[in-house]
């Protein structure tokens, strides 16, 4: 079976984020489940651009829609866990960009490679239905990678 690989920039970090794994992400197999593993990604970048005072929906003249998304697991998730997410941009154009995301699990002292993800996010103005140009404050930040770590 063919897997799937991201390769990931060696430049700027945008941003970093601790996400504890709770009880009630856990699949029946008692780890970590594909769905919810998507839903801290989604927070994750949701708490990237909060620090940046954007949201989805207004990110400086428009808004963001995701158009498509990459998992690939490399260990187990488990309660306990507390998730350290790097996240990288990648492939910017006129009207998208990719953000990468590295998760490490960290446990008791010992941290592993949980999963890598890639969601590819296009510039979106919802009143129009159509994708439109990527507002320079955001090109800005995703170029500069202004790095910021949570506390």
């Amino acid at each position: 079976m063919a897997r799937v690989k991201l390769k990931f920039p060696t430049k700027d970090l945008l941003f970093t984020t601790k996400i504890p794994v709770r009880i009630t992400d856990l699949n029946y197999g008692n780890h970590l489940g594909i769905d919810q593993l998507i839903a801290i990604v989604h927070e994750s970048r949701a708490q990237w651009l909060r620090h940046h005072h954007y949201s989805e929906l207004d990110i400086g003249g428009c808004g963001l829609i995701m158009a498509d998304l990459m998992v690939a697991y490399k260990s187990e998730g488990r309660y306990g866990d507390v998730l350290n997410i790097d996240i990288f941009a990648d492939e910017l154009s006129l009207v998208s960009f990719d953000l990468l995301y590295r998760i490490q699990a960290e446990f008791q002292g010992e941290s592993r490679l949980l999963a890598e993800a890639k969601t590819g996010m296009v510039c979106y103005d919802y009143q129009a239905g159509k994708a439109c140009s990527m507002p320079p404050s955001i090109k800005d930040l995703l170029l500069g990678g202004k790095y910021y770590k949570e506390e």
